[in-house]
């Protein structure tokens, strides 16, 4: 009799699986006759609830009986205002479903969210606000896009970019080439404006001459004038995983205003579990973004790897980081490297994010690791990011310049 009744509750486990998958297939409606969800064995946060709301988001819709669902249930397309954003629901697929189911919901929203409809018909594109979120979510859509609405997309893009370029350019150039030139230092300045006369008036305080009111500047300092070659080599590593498209389109558009500075030395990678290298496509911020796969895993410790091979002068460079810290690599490995790096005199900036929106959801063990390694992690706002640089650039402590800005849009950890 025992040995009869051993399978029983291996048939019932089968049993309930089936049940389960045939509920998330059908939907809501089928929960009498298939059971409830549970909370936790969906294999994604939020587990089969979360998972289920996914599939909602996109395949629900009340009175299509399923025309247009897969799994011939219930479900059809809702993807609408009151469902979460595009951006947030494409980011949470991948964390529930593997790669190709990811490809079939993507084009199934490309067609059921009318975003290819949109790009399609001009008048529609009039019609809406191109902004950096449409951007992120034209982006997560670009490899499921027909060739046509791409090139729509592209312009929208670009238009988003030029704008941005406008409104961050020209300052980002005056406030690093600034940094630049005041970080070489000379006690022989060739010229009166070249004096840093805060500076030598504090040098040379002991010089004072009560009698006549003033100070003897007996030492000088000064500007180095500018170098016509390399002064700092820059590499910015971004994250491109689903929650990060905000920060890869503001990370796209300063990399190419640093790779336009003839004294920086720009590269520029973006990373999953892979690393791709778009350096040599930095003079088009519009190609640099479409040249992202935004989605998938993340390795920080290969990309780290591989940003450590492009540094050829630790002490004058700048590595910038920009990730949400969850590493799906070695994550001992990771904390070594950039120990290794800033033991050899590299200036490594780690941003959680590089967005208007606060910083995102981020491993705080990584972050505390980084930290206790002198390398705060935080997220910075595109509008305070050119002061950050200069700060990097002059070697400045960037823990000390977090807290002074963090009433300006620096947020430490």
């Amino acid at each position: 009799m025992e040995e009869a009744a051993t399978p029983a509750p291996a048939a019932r486990d089968g049993e309930s699986e089936r049940l389960r998958r045939w509920r998330l297939v059908l939907g809501g409606a089928a929960e009498s006759s298939c059971g409830g969800l549970g909370g936790a064995e969906g294999g994604g946060t939020g587990g089969d609830a979360g998972m289920d709301a996914a599939l909602a988001a996109l395949y629900n819709r009340d009175g299509d009986g399923g025309a247009n669902g897969r799994g011939g249930g219930p479900r059809s397309a809702n993807l609408g205002g009151s469902a979460p954003s595009v951006a947030d629901w494409l980011a949470d697929i991948r964390g529930y479903f593997p790669s190709s189911v990811v490809r079939v919901m993507q084009t199934d929203a490309l067609e059921r969210l009318n975003l290819k409809r949109m790009l399609m018909e001009p008048e529609m594109m009039e019609a809406v606000e191109p902004d950096v979120h449409l951007v992120g979510t034209l982006l997560s859509l670009s490899q499921v896009m027909p060739e046509a609405a791409r090139e729509s997309a592209r312009a929208v893009v670009r238009s988003v970019v030029e704008d941005l370029e406008r409104r961050l350019a020209q300052r980002t150039r005056s406030v690093v080439q600034g940094a630049l030139d005041r970080s070489a230092r000379t006690h022989r300045p060739r010229r009166a404006a070249d004096i840093d006369w805060n500076r030598t008036i504090r040098r040379n305080l002991a010089h004072y001459l009560p009698e006549y009111g003033t100070v003897v500047p007996q030492n000088l300092v000064g500007y180095a004038r500018r170098s016509r070659g390399v002064q700092r080599d820059v590499v910015l590593a971004i994250d491109q995983s689903g929650s990060m498209a905000q920060s890869v389109v503001y990370a796209g558009v300063f990399g190419a205003v640093l790779a336009s500075i003839r004294a920086l030395k720009t590269s520029m990678v973006v990373f999953d579990t892979s690393v791709v290298d778009l350096t040599d496509q930095l003079s088009d911020p519009v190609e640099v973004l479409f040249g992202t796969r935004l989605g998938g895993g993340t390795d920080i410790n290969r990309a780290l790897a591989y940003c450590e091979g492009l540094i050829g002068r630790p002490q004058d460079s700048v590595l910038v980081l920009i990730s949400d810290l969850y590493e799906g690599g070695v994550r001992e490995e990771m904390v070594r490297r950039v120990a290794s790096m800033t033991a050899a005199g590299v200036q490594v900036v780690v941003l959680l994010a590089l967005s208007d929106e606060g910083a995102p959801s981020y491993s705080r063990e990584n972050a505390a690791a980084l930290a206790a390694l002198g390398v705060p992690a935080f997220a910075c706002t595109p509008d305070r990011f050119p002061d950050l640089m200069a700060a990097a650039i002059q070697g400045r402590s960037l823990k000390a310049w977090a807290e002074q800005e963090e009433t300006g849009g620096a947020e430490p950890v």
